[in-house]
């Protein structure tokens, strides 16, 4: 089932870096950044998360950036350590959040390089998929999207 903008967004719990429990619906009344890549430790995606981090062009008190990978939660914790990484990274070990989005990528061992934006209602907002999995995403289309929810 493909998400679509307007969608109620799917809820899900996934493990952080940490081992904590990380619930959509937790943060409902914030902007949520759902940054879906293929693997940890990979050039595009590590450049992409570091930036994010770097840039803080999607902080703030009403907002919050989640990565989301098929890796473990330990390969999250030594990746984000290493890299200097702010926000948390999700474990989807099974890819089940990334098949709830209809993310998978035609592999079918890693999700797509996608970014969807839920807002303050829990609704989707923006869906973007980067079709070829090696190529990074439209940063400045995400940006613009993000801005537009205030």
């Amino acid at each position: 089932m493909a998400i679509h903008v307007g969608d109620k967004a799917p809820d899900f719990t996934l493990k952080t870096q940490d081992e904590k429990e990380w619930k959509l619906s937790d943060h409902r009344g914030k902007n949520v950044v759902l940054l879906f890549y293929p693997l940890d430790w990979s050039p595009t995606c590590e450049a992409e998360n570091c930036s994010i981090s770097q840039e803080k062009k999607f902080s703030g008190a009403n907002s919050v950036v989640v990565g989301i990978s098929r890796d473990s939660t330990w390969s999250h914790k030594a990746w984000k350590a290493a890299r200097g990484i702010d926000h948390d990274l999700l474990a989807d070990p099974l890819l089940d959040v990334a098949k709830q989005y209809d993310l998978l990528h035609p592999a079918g061992f890693i999700s797509h390089r996608a970014t969807v934006i839920v807002d303050k209602d829990g609704k989707v907002a923006f869906s973007q998929v980067q079709e070829k999995t090696g190529d990074p995403r439209d940063m400045a289309e995400v940006e613009a999207a993000f801005a537009k929810l205030g």
